[in-house]
């Protein structure tokens, strides 16, 4: 190794010494002949300091996009410590390399810890991703569905494993994946409900609308959530209104999904609110709304279209009304809507003349199976 590599390794050794102080660049693109030093360090160290290690490297590549620490995380795949083929294979998550789906879907097939298995179907999704986008060969991302697929109709197998592998499937048309996001949907564990609306934004299908908006009502902010982010995902132009009320929902997380998905859906209604609320004392919030606000004109721009800032009214005498008029978001959203389409139960596709003619189109037999369910 070079003598940065070995002042790595030597440093690591030290386990007196924090591993978040030791500069870990030794590490990054270790040549497949060099892992024997590795390997040697590794089982030296307690199993304390290999997972504090392998936390700092998958923090330290996400930070800073220059350090490689695959060939290591490859490595580590095959520990014998379940918690570390987790954050090996959570560590990996730029690897595309399509050898990679051969282990992964051994572990998810084969692994016996139930967090590894989950990890592995994430993992896989993004192969899903790059074969729906022809960017690898189609029987590379088979490979990923097939295992996935597998997974989903594993007897026995644990819904924390089968609702990521459902996941990891709703970039794909695979067989029956409405007739999986529905069986999800309304299965009795939260979680699993949670994925089904994750999946449903994921579709792209426009067949989910109504019950992702209904979702944005519901009891539980982490639904919400996935609600709001379906709902940018499917660019519900009817959903403005009920993203603008969870605007000042009590959960943080909640509010700032429902910025991104108004920057995502567009329209002179969602801008004009994200530039209110870029003004917004809640300094996070102010952040997502900047952008949310960058994210729709880089839409703009790729639809080679130019988004103008939203024309404010005029009265009578052709004075133009400031958006400072408004003393407050409230008097924004008080001024813009009325309360029939607080609950998602009805929707007025005209609400708003300054939106785009709605023209989603409406399953009816969506609406039988949900009664059937």
């Amino acid at each position: 190794m070079t003598e940065a590599n070995e002042q790595t390794l030597s440093q690591l050794a030290d386990e007196s010494r924090p591993v978040r102080s030791i500069d870990l660049r030794g590490l990054s693109d270790v040549p497949r002949e060099r892992m024997a030093e590795f390997d040697a360090l590794w089982r030296s160290l307690s199993p304390t300091r290999r997972v504090e290690l392998l936390r700092e490297m998958v923090e330290q590549a996400e930070t800073h996009v220059d350090l490689n620490f695959h060939a290591v995380l490859r490595a580590l795949l095959e520990d014998e410590d379940p918690q570390v083929r987790r954050l090996a294979i959570e560590g990996l998550w730029e690897d595309e390399k399509t050898n990679l789906i051969a282990p992964l879907a051994a572990m998810l097939r084969g692994d016996v810890s139930p967090e590894v298995r989950a990890a592995a179907a994430t993992s896989l999704g993004r192969y899903c991703w790059l074969g729906v986008n022809e960017e690898i060969a189609q029987r590379h991302a088979d490979a990923a569905e097939d295992a996935l697929r597998e997974a989903w109709f594993r007897p026995g197998e644990v819904n924390e494993v089968r609702r990521r592998a459902l996941e990891s499937l709703s970039h794909t048309d695979t067989d029956g994946l409405n007739e999986m996001i529905r069986n999800a949907y309304y299965d009795e564990d939260a979680l699993m409900r949670q994925s089904a609306v994750f999946s449903m934004g994921r579709t792209c299908d426009n067949r989910w609308s109504k019950l992702v908006m209904e979702e944005t009502g519901s009891d539980d902010p982490a639904m919400r959530f996935e609600a709001a982010q379906a709902a940018g995902e499917l660019s519900l132009k009817p959903a403005v209104q009920l993203l603008i009320r969870l605007v000042d929902d009590p959960d943080a997380s909640v509010r700032e999904a429902a910025v991104a998905a108004l920057g995502k859906i567009g329209g002179a209604t969602a801008r004009r609110a994200l530039e209110l609320l870029v003004r917004s004392d809640d300094e996070a919030l102010s952040q997502a709304a900047d952008d949310a606000l960058a994210e729709l004109r880089f839409i703009a721009d790729v639809n080679e279209e130019i988004a103008p800032r939203a024309r404010p009214a005029s009265d009578e005498d052709g004075e133009v009304d400031d958006a400072d008029d408004f003393d407050d978001f409230d008097d924004f959203e008080d001024d813009e809507y009325d309360d029939e389409f607080v609950d998602g139960d009805e929707y007025d596709e005209d609400f708003d003349e300054d939106e785009d003619e709605d023209d989603l189109d409406w399953d009816e037999d969506l609406e039988d199976d949900e009664e059937d369910a």
